[in-house]
């Protein structure tokens, strides 16, 4: 599980720092999470490939989260591109892309999907074999949702040496990697365990934007492997929290120890701080696993 973070701090970008949006890779998935103004520009720096993103997830429609989006849109048909594109956001998305491609005539060159959320609960919003995303509903100045990324089980791993020792056919291979015991000839029952190990235990990512503290999403992201949860103010301006429903670094924290993460990033940082380390300082008082997003750092979990 692999993240590409594009860009993390809060409001307006400047000439060293961009606005909210990330990678994920996650069982040779790509998902693009968020897109503020030069995300391209972010992909191209980061030499990820356009092609790959085939999902685009937006948390809500505050320019910071969704401004480049469209430039986006746009470069991928000037590049000719032929793939879907599934856009998953607020009720409204569509309409706000949608009056640019029209106003500007640039009608795109492969299908694009809009699958807009309104509801207040968790959801799934994708799932194939592989990988299942659910909302994280959070609690923003607007409808805001954040995403649950999760790996599905993996088949078990076939103990090839004890397999053949019973002289099992290999027509029941895959039978064992889906858990079954085996019944021999003889009339002796294998059970599964003793014929395979445990795979990997599945990874999970759960992406916070903008949203106040907040402990109603706990039941969807417990026992996360890694939190992203935004930070845009340190203890010292808590008092902006409510007006302007954000949190600290240190609710941040005590969000992720609830959940019983293993790791907590933080993000969306305001630029009134002379360093990003005061938020990992703050939020280790709370937290021990903290890491620092920050514009092109990639992490591997």
């Amino acid at each position: 599980m692999n993240l590409t973070i594009l860009g993390c701090y809060a409001a307006t970008p400047r000439t060293l720092t961009n606005p909210t949006s990330q990678v994920l890779e996650i069982k040779n998935r790509m998902f693009l999470i968020d897109c503020g103004e030069g995300t391209q520009v972010q992909l191209r720096k980061n030499k990820i490939r356009f092609s790959k993103i085939n999902h685009v997830f937006i948390s809500h429609l505050h320019g910071d989260h969704v401004y480049g989006l469209i430039g986006l849109i746009s470069t991928f048909s000037l590049l000719g591109r032929k793939n879907d594109l599934h856009i998953h956001g607020p009720k409204g998305i569509k309409e706000m892309m949608l009056v640019q491609l029209k106003l500007s005539a640039s009608w795109t060159t492969y299908n694009l999907y809009f699958h807009e959320l309104e509801g207040n609960e968790s959801q799934i919003v994708f799932e194939d074999d592989k990988v299942i995303v659910r909302t994280i509903p959070l609690k923003h100045r607007v409808y805001t949702n954040g995403y649950l990324f999760e790996e599905k089980p993996a088949e078990r791993k076939l103990h090839i040496g004890k397999v053949e020792d019973y002289g099992i056919d290999t027509c029941y291979y895959q039978k064992i990697k889906n858990g079954s015991d085996i019944t021999l000839e003889d009339g002796r029952i294998v059970p599964n365990s003793e014929l395979t190990f445990d795979p990997p235990a599945p990874k999970s990512y759960a992406f916070c934007s903008d949203t106040l503290y907040s402990e109603d999403i706990l039941p969807v992201i417990n026992n996360v492997d890694v939190l992203y949860h935004e930070s845009t103010f340190l203890d010292t301006e808590e008092y902006l929290c409510e007006k302007t429903m954000h949190s600290t670094a240190k609710q941040a924290a005590a969000i992720a120890k609830k959940a019983n993460a293993k790791h907590l990033l933080l993000g969306h940082f305001s630029t009134r701080y002379d360093s990003i380390e005061l938020f990992k300082e703050e939020a280790q008082t709370v937290f021990e696993n903290v890491e620092l997003a920050d514009d092109g750092k990639f992490f591997e979990f």
